[in-house]
């Protein structure tokens, strides 16, 4: 448990926090036993601040978020106590096991279509980015059939989602944050009427929650951030997952093995989630003074916790998703996602390999991932390919 440096660090990946002098002082512990007590003690450690722009807003974005009303009360990831269990119940229902394994087929049905989609443009001699070509496509349109979401058209919600977690979760200008605060408050518009809408026969999470007694407010602020942090986080950790198999050298051998428990492709996703999560860090407050391992914490300091550590030896995935009574619910859906379509990916497009550079990582204090996902046909000249 140690002061977290307000400095960037010169790592590039695996990733240790990037932190800006912005975001004020937080204290960064790392040590697993240490993560679940802080998790674990909710009348402690309190996600108030789950969903506090890291960098605070100016005016001139506060008046934008404000024209549109957009607000985000306490529900679910930033909630506690009897009204986060009313909700949680309701959602739960939505993402069990049964249900979840449900959904393989249409990630590979889905997998198929947009590999297919990037055959054709490998075809032409083009170099294809994975990242917008395939995952970006696959995540929403699994999201929106469990929770019943008619989605909007993918790179428009890929622009809203990626706008908003920098928005919260970044390190952006005033002007910048002017930009990022009309692109939210877009797809705030937006959930205000699809929270209504539901997709053709498919159950409605927002209804279900409706008739559970949620208010308009908490049912938008919920929308806000399942949508971003739901289905694009995992789009990011497929991404990694891609990206990684393609440097490692571990395409082909994916591309050979056969999928189920203990595949190649779900140990491969179990890695990333043990050192390069997609959501490696999330921050807690301490409500009152206490202790973390013993040593005093005060009221008012901001926590923040490390999921993954890239310096750990074996696989260990148990924190990637949290502890306790907030643990993501798409715990199951995320990792079983990355890994069908990393398998059903590299078994379409077995003869690609990394184009061009090494890709750019979207860096922000909870969220990371390479930008692009850029391939080739082995073929094709290949330039300076992959290396981290």
């Amino acid at each position: 448990m140690t002061a977290v440096p307000l400095s960037q660090s010169p790592d590039t990946c695996p990733m240790r926090p990037l932190l800006d002098a912005r975001a004020g002082d937080l204290l960064r512990v790392n040590e697993p036993q240490a993560v679940r007590e802080v998790l674990r003690r909710v009348e402690n450690f309190a996600p108030d601040n789950a969903l506090t722009a890291v960098t605070p807003l100016g005016p001139d974005a506060l008046r934008r978020l404000a024209r549109a009303r957009f607000a985000l009360p306490p529900v679910l990831a930033s909630a506690s106590g009897p009204e986060h269990r009313r909700v949680r119940r309701v959602v739960a229902r939505f993402l069990t096991p049964a249900q979840v394994e449900a959904v393989r087929p249409l990630v590979v049905e889905l997998t198929h279509e947009r590999v297919d989609a990037a055959r054709r443009e490998l075809a032409d001699g083009r170099a294809v980015d994975l990242a917008e070509t395939v995952s970006a496509h696959v995540a929403p349109a699994v999201f929106g059939h469990l929770v019943g979401l008619a989605m909007p058209s993918t790179p428009v919600l890929h622009r809203w989602s990626r706008h908003s977690l920098e928005l919260f979760w970044g390190y952006p200008d005033p002007q910048r944050q002017v930009d990022l605060a009309d692109s939210a408050a877009e797809l705030f518009a937006w959930l205000t009427d699809a929270v209504h809408t539901r997709a053709p026969g498919r159950p409605s999470l927002f209804a279900a929650l409706r008739e559970a007694g949620i208010d308009e407010p908490r049912l938008r602020s919920l929308a806000f951030f399942l949508l971003i942090g739901g289905q694009e986080t995992t789009a990011m950790l497929t991404d990694i997952a891609l990206h990684e198999a393609l440097t490692s050298g571990a395409w082909r051998s994916i591309a050979q093995s056969p999928q189920g428990p203990a595949s190649e492709a779900e140990q491969l996703v179990r890695r990333m989630l043990t050192t390069t999560s997609s959501v490696p860090t999330w921050r807690r407050i301490a409500v009152r003074d206490t202790t973390i391992g013993g040593r005093a914490v005060a009221a008012g300091t901001p926590v923040l916790v490390e999921l993954c550590r890239h310096d750990r030896g074996d696989i260990d995935d148990s924190l990637a998703f949290g502890f306790g009574v907030h643990r993501c619910l798409g715990a199951r859906l995320a990792p079983l996602e990355a890994s069908t379509v990393l398998a059903e990916t590299a078994a379409g497009l077995p003869e690609v390999v990394p184009a061009g550079p090494a890709p750019d990582w979207l860096r922000l204090l909870s969220f990371q991932a390479p930008r692009t996902v850029l391939v080739r046909r082995r073929s094709e000249p290949v330039g300076q390919g992959g290396s981290r």
